[in-house]
């Protein structure tokens, strides 16, 4: 009976090294089928599981960076540091042209430089068509040209009739963005015609050297809010006659001459004319010159209505020097317009009409 007692004792007390020579005599022995434990399932396949118990939390939207939440409270920011900073710089320039020296330096240049003898009085009709044209041109080809710099999939293509095996070829946006070029050109083209031709030439080019301090002086007053005298009836002051003509003589020619360079018309196996004139400078300076057209754009319509909206309308639209809303009318009217063509410049309208000048399609 000891023997029998013993054994279970010495089971018990076996050390682990022991183990194996026991595991090796029960490997000589038949095994008895046991029932096989399954498999730990992986994570992966538990986890759906936990976390469709869990309570879905919703989705934050973001734009870029930041929530709308941070949107709002960025562009609040913003706005009050804007508000800020511009009533600093209206004080300090009250401040400033307060003092004794630059009293006299506004008494000697008020803002305006007299005109020519025989210059014109006045603005014609033909120049508020003119106006007109050119916003509408322009603002088309802002947004036309922002669409060809973003697209990444073209809607539709465009190849002229005369193109073999789709040379030329180019996307229905950057058709629709050159055919607004060349009649933005075209337009451009008369305007200056006119301008020379009638002598209204005088009123947006410098004819004195005297204009610059007029503008300096024209540009303090607007910072200090007591704005230059307004006459646009007769004579612009300083700061807009350089303005007017950094626009219509150097600003559009800059953008003419870079979009030319980057489009279909120029010439490309035009070796030396191509190393004289890099694309790449075209594009370092076509952007640049559209953010200028915007600016002035904005800063342009802002002053338009800070001056005297009835009246400025009425020179600019109606070619009368009056105070009723005719002038406010067409130009509501023309604002109409131009957001009807902005809204309507889409792939559907836009290929039937470049059909007619070449082959649409993917």
């Amino acid at each position: 009976m000891a023997p029998a007692v013993a054994e279970p004792l010495a089971e018990a007390v076996v050390p682990h090294s022991a183990a194996p020579s026991r595991a090796a005599s029960a490997a000589t022995e038949p095994a008895e089928p046991t029932e096989r434990a399954e498999p730990a399932e992986p994570a992966e396949h538990i986890a759906p599981a936990a976390a469709a118990s869990a309570p879905s939390r919703p989705v934050t939207k973001r734009y870029g960076p930041l929530t709308p939440k941070q949107w709002v409270g960025a562009s609040v920011v913003g706005i009050l540091a804007i508000i800020g900073a511009a009533t600093i710089v209206v004080q300090l320039t009250r401040w400033f042209i307060g003092l004794d020296f630059m009293q006299d330096f506004l008494a000697s240049y008020p803002g305006e430089t007299p005109l020519p003898e025989g210059a014109p009085v006045g603005l014609p009709a033909w120049l508020g068509w003119q106006h007109f044209f050119n916003v509408f041109l322009i603002v088309l080809i802002i947004r036309s040209g922002l669409q060809v710099r973003t697209e990444k999939r073209p809607a539709a293509y465009w190849t002229p009739r005369w193109s073999k095996s789709g040379q030329g070829k180019i996307s229905l946006n950057l058709w629709f963005h050159q055919s607004l070029d060349i009649l933005w050109l075209v337009n451009g083209i008369i305007f200056v015609v006119l301008l020379f031709a009638t002598g209204q030439w005088m009123r947006v080019v410098p004819t004195s050297w005297a204009v610059i301090p007029n503008a300096v002086s024209a540009g303090l007053q607007y910072l200090s809010l007591d704005w230059p005298l307004e006459n646009g009836w007769v004579n612009y002051n300083s700061l807009q006659v350089l303005t007017y003509f950094a626009t219509i003589f150097i600003a559009a020619p800059l953008a003419a001459l870079t979009g030319v360079r980057m489009s279909g018309l120029w010439p490309k196996n035009a070796t030396a004319l191509n190393r004289i004139y890099p694309v790449e400078w075209a594009r370092a300076v076509h952007f640049p010159v559209m953010l200028y057209f915007v600016a002035f754009i904005v800063v342009h319509v802002a002053l338009v209505f800070l001056t005297g909206a009835l009246r400025n309308l009425n020179h600019m639209y109606a070619a009368q020097d009056a105070e009723d809303w005719l002038g406010f009318s067409i130009f509501v009217a023309s604002l109409v317009v131009i957001a009807a063509a902005w809204i309507a410049a889409r792939p559907t309208l836009l290929a039937p009409i470049a059909g007619v000048f070449g082959k649409v399609g993917r």
